[in-house]
């Protein structure tokens, strides 16, 4: 996976938390559709973190195969 999936991914995964942020009722974060937006949140950050591991190993393989 080169660099610039990567960016579009996480900018993707910004965005859904962005419109998921917009469906919670913070009078009743775990019920209904809050439930689902917080989940869809989470996942979110997930793979965010996920993406930027990723990018993290990928530096440290590039780093090693040059030395």
């Amino acid at each position: 996976m080169n660099k610039t999936l990567s960016i579009i991914l996480i900018v993707l995964a910004v965005a859904l938390i962005g419109y998921n942020t917009t469906l919670l009722n913070f009078k009743n974060l775990l019920e209904g559709d809050s439930a689902i937006a917080l989940i869809g949140i989470l996942a979110s950050l997930c793979a965010i973190v996920l993406l930027l591991i990723y990018s993290t190993s990928k530096k440290i393989e590039d780093n090693v195969r040059k030395n």
